[in-house]
């Protein structure tokens, strides 16, 4: 006796992790009734993992940092989706953007164009899409700025600074910040790093 096939469509807590050939697109993502984080890279869902400690009180530092120094008409943000087509999304760490014309309090995800910088701190489960993947990414739908935070010594933030070249589409270095972060981009703003990760 053999058994007959399951004709039943597969549970949905099951079906999220089984993209269709094309992908999953973010309307359809978000129709899942997911109990994590994620990110949505060609069409597959990503699960966000937790970040670490360390990670945190820098992220929540910069956004500090940069809330403080803000200038009209940007605004910031921590984790704010960016919706940079309809098959990928990201959320970075830190995200400085252009509110002039959106009705923020609307919004589930940015519009990538109206993004001016873009801050990833480095966790050890995120290292090859925070260092590679975002940056490309990012850089090819023109967002202007991109920080990458990596853990030094003494604990201490590194903040790798890129601006894009507009001719190259990609983000070139600018930057190492140690000790202090001073940048003119998006605007200027002085951080002490240190401070960042004081308790």
């Amino acid at each position: 006796m053999t058994a007959e096939p399951i004709s039943e469509p597969v549970d949905d807590r099951v079906e999220w992790f089984l993209p269709p050939a094309q992908g999953w697109t973010y309307e359809q993502a978000q129709d899942f009734d997911l109990p994590f984080e994620w990110d949505l890279v060609d069409g597959v869902i990503v699960v966000r993992g937790q970040t670490n400690f360390w990670h945190d009180l820098v992220r929540s530092g910069l956004e500090r940092g940069l809330f403080a120094a803000r200038v009209e008409p940007c605004a910031v943000l921590p984790e704010r989706c960016m919706l940079l087509d309809e098959s990928n999304t990201a959320k970075p760490d830190v995200v400085v953007f252009d509110k002039t014309g959106l009705d923020v309090f609307e919004l589930d995800c940015l519009p990538v164009e109206s993004v001016v910088l873009a801050v990833e701190v480095v966790s050890p489960g995120t290292r090859a899409r925070d260092r590679f993947g975002k940056p490309g990414q990012f850089a090819e739908k023109g967002i202007p700025a991109y920080w990458r935070v990596e853990r030094g010594i003494d604990n201490l933030p590194i903040v790798h600074e890129f601006h894009r070249d507009e001719e190259k589409g990609v983000y070139l270095p600018v930057a190492q910040h140690e000790g202090v972060l001073r940048t003119s981009v998006p605007y200027p703003v002085e951080i002490d790093l240190a401070a960042v990760v004081e308790l």
